[in-house]
């Protein structure tokens, strides 16, 4: 039987001066890619910035790829954080409405961080590839099962089905299918295909502000974004209902 590590013994001296140093070089890389962006993260600077040697740096690091995963990873948990945070403030509210808090969640954290939002979206790294399958994938996965229950949690396997979208081809269907499950249920392929198309809707309307596009709106930003992903989730939940079979006794949750 296994045991997990807290349960068992407290961190080394070691484990503790380690952690504490790869929290240092994490928040050294943060402050560089706020003052000069992500393409210009250096190791080499990071090193010097802590008074260390880049040898000294691959030791907790081994490669500006690893950091760079590390970096993305810490970003992304951050991002969710905020998201949880707000949509721990909307418990009473309308199913509506709590994705709309979660959204603006999401949105004030890009504004806040637009270097970290730039490294989790922006141009792609050059030479940088994230690990398969590892802390980044994991990190969006999480993400992704925030927004999925809210949108989708007060409907049931039935309706999600049932969900009206264009038509699909059977090739994407089948490819839909195969994903694996973000949140705690495998949602089918049109319940799918509605979340990626209200993700990227909601997230190409936070692109656009972060990087300027929407600037002549001015102080109504925030209003047209709370407009737009009103429309996108009424939208949504208007296309999930059930089989006439399976009406009896369920409601559906966009009331």
């Amino acid at each position: 039987m296994t045991v997990d590590r807290e349960a068992t013994a407290p961190f080394t001296l070691r484990e503790r001066r380690r952690a504490a140093a790869v929290r240092e070089i994490l928040e050294a890389a943060e402050r560089q890619i706020a003052e000069d962006g992500p393409a210009a993260l250096s190791l080499r600077a990071v090193a010097r910035s802590l008074g260390m040697t880049v040898q000294a740096l691959y030791h907790y690091f081994p490669s500006r790829d690893d950091l760079v995963t590390a970096l993305i990873a810490k970003a992304y948990d951050a991002l969710a954080e905020a998201v949880r945070t707000a949509i721990e403030t909307a418990e009473d509210d309308s199913p509506v409405e709590r994705v709309i808090i979660a959204a603006e969640g999401y949105r004030r954290w890009a504004i806040a961080n637009p270097e970290r939002f730039q490294l989790l979206y922006g141009t792609p790294l050059r030479y940088y590839a994230a690990p398969a399958e590892g802390p980044t994938t994991q990190a969006t996965r999480r993400m992704s099962a925030l927004f999925e229950q809210e949108l989708f949690g007060g409907f049931t396997e039935l309706q999600l089905a049932a969900a009206s979208t264009p038509d699909l081809s059977p090739s994407f269907v089948e490819y839909l299918d195969r994903l694996p499950p973000t949140g705690r249920r495998k949602l089918p392929p049109a319940a799918t295909a509605l979340l990626m198309s209200a993700w990227g809707h909601m997230h190409g309307m936070v692109v656009l502000e972060v990087f300027g596009h929407t600037a002549f709106l001015g102080d109504h930003q925030a209003e047209v974004f709370r407009m737009s992903i009103r429309n996108l989730v009424e939208d949504a939940h208007r296309r999930i209902t059930l089989p006439e079979a399976g009406r009896e006794g369920v409601t559906n949750a966009a009331g």
